[in-house]
């Protein structure tokens, strides 16, 4: 009996000792397969250049096959990124069996890096010996040969990259310097964002212009190669190409205006980049001279997009004061809260004026003043001209007087007749009836003769980015609410009788 028993003792150890070992083997295939997850090689990354191409393309391959559970691999395809002015974002697809699923879709292209070397490789790749599988990664980013981007997800570099050479403008929440890299030898515009007395977190203004100025990405808008930072959180710069002149100065300081030639180059440029605004469902809101940038090769760059926004169908109540005053819509100066691209269009309309006869169109030393102005040159708004005119918050402060004729002509008296019905359709009271930026790049008066002139063959100016110049005599943009969320939460400032005295929000790029 004693026997027995202990034969079934050692047949219980036996099979205990037997549970233990495949416990022990079955946590050591699972760690296994934990150590070879975690070996996926890096990916590889490389720049290479695109040709001169305004396009960028993501692509990323990646195959896996595993070892020893039998598992499937699995393919993954980016989809194709372009930067032409219809494309704004990215997406990365997986294919699985059939399915396909969107991994990354970011809202903004990456910030640029600089161009010195297109095809140098940034990162470096490892390899895993696990038997039986076999893993590899490649990631390819193609862009134009004058720039470059950074990968997805990357940190930010340090302002100690950039050499400060002068200080060029300085505004309410921002400081431009002209800078050196130090790295490329190239000149560049660092503006400073000055978050020093920010007690409301992160300014809203600047959130706009950044994310604008990255998902815009147009010949004639100003390019942000990157965002660099300091030592502390209050230190962030946004470095920009470094553009020669100050439309706005520079007009100031020439004996004749523009040619007929050289005006519609100019007007091709700002129209055919505000039409990638506008698609992009974007507003400026400061369009203006002084914020219009010319380098020496004849190239327009529209600069200063501390109060643009994004908007939407339906339309919400948006910001009001917006706009220079001297380029400010009728709609605007009589309190409307619900706008469209149609205000961009009326500051288009004044800079053409300007643009021909060298001189603001409409300087207004107020609003009221700025609405006489308006009704002086255009004629007396009515509602039959414009509906529902008389129903705007203060139509009923407009003064009485009866002036039905548009003198226009007598302002501009050299200008073509299409050229003068290019302007009045821009500057047409009723936004419904305001001609689009796409509408009027097809205008019968940028075909007619003279022929625009190639940029390459506009004169050119000595820079003054080299120190802190004059301004010319302008009134400034209003103050957007600065810290707060979106605009229809935001107070309704300013009145038919106040004048947009204060700065701009917005980083002017005045060099």
């Amino acid at each position: 009996m004693d026997s027995k028993w202990a034969r079934l003792s050692d047949d219980e150890d036996d099979r205990q000792r037997k549970r233990r070992k495949e416990k022990h083997e079955r946590k050591s295939r699972e760690a296994s397969h934990s150590r070879e997850g975690s070996h996926t090689p890096q990916p590889s990354l490389r720049l290479e250049s695109g040709g001169g191409r305004e396009e960028s393309k993501l692509r990323m391959v990646m195959d896996a096959r595993g070892a020893a559970g039998g598992r499937r691999g699995a393919s993954y395809q980016a989809a194709s990124v372009t930067t032409s002015p219809a494309a704004t974002a990215a997406a990365a697809t997986l294919n699985t069996a059939g399915t396909t699923t969107t991994l990354v879709p970011p809202a903004l292209q990456p910030p640029s890096l600089s161009s010195s070397s297109p095809s140098a490789p940034l990162s470096s790749s490892s390899s895993s010996a696990a038997a039986g599988s076999t893993s590899s990664a490649l990631y390819t980013v193609r862009r134009a040969a004058s720039s470059s981007q950074h990968p997805v997800l990357s940190q930010c570099r340090s302002v100690e990259n950039y050499e400060k050479l002068n200080r060029i403008s300085e505004g309410t929440y921002g400081v431009v310097y002209r800078a050196r890299d130090r790295e490329t030898g190239d000149i560049v515009a660092l503006k400073k964002l000055k978050l020093d007395q920010e007690k409301n977190g992160f300014p809203i203004t600047s959130l706009r212009e950044i994310y604008t100025l990255l998902l815009a990405k147009h010949p004639h808008i100003v390019n942000v190669r990157e965002i660099v930072v300091g030592d502390t959180l209050t230190q962030i710069f946004i470095v920009m190409d470094f553009i020669e002149h100050d439309l706005k100065e520079l007009m100031s300081e020439m004996p004749q205006p523009f040619l007929q030639s050289e005006v519609k180059t100019l007007m091709l440029q700002l129209l055919s980049a505000t039409e990638l605004l506008h698609e992009n469902w974007i507003l400026h809101r400061d369009l203006k001279t002084s914020n219009l940038l010319l380098n020496n090769r004849g190239e327009i760059k529209v600069a200063d997009f501390g109060l643009a926004r994004r908007y939407g169908e339906p339309q919400g109540v948006m910001t009001q004061p917006v706009v220079t005053l001297w380029y400010r819509a009728p709609e605007l100066l009589l309190g409307s809260k619900h706008y469209t691209t149609a205000v961009d269009m009326w500051s288009i309309g004044c800079i053409f004026g300007e643009l021909v006869n060298n001189e603001p169109l409409m300087p207004g030393r107020g609003e009221a003043d700025q609405l006489e102005r308006m009704f002086k040159l255009l004629g007396m708004p009515t509602e039959t001209t414009w509906p529902g005119f008389s129903k705007l918050p203060f139509a009923h402060h407009v003064p009485k007087f009866y002036q039905p004729n548009n003198n226009l002509r007598s302002r501009f008296p050299y200008l073509t007749e299409n050229g003068l019905d290019l302007m009045n359709r821009m500057l047409a009271f009723d936004p419904a009836k305001r001609i689009t930026a796409e509408e009027a790049l097809h205008h019968p008066y940028f075909s007619e003769g003279p022929a625009p002139k190639h940029p390459s063959m506009f004169p050119t100016w000595p820079s003054k980015g080299e120190r802190t110049g004059k301004r010319a005599t302008s009134p400034s943009a209003p103050v957007a609410h600065h810290g707060q969320g979106d605009d229809d939460e935001l107070g309704a400032g300013g009145g038919l009788f106040n004048v947009a005295s204060q700065e701009s929000t917005g980083f002017r790029l005045r060099v």
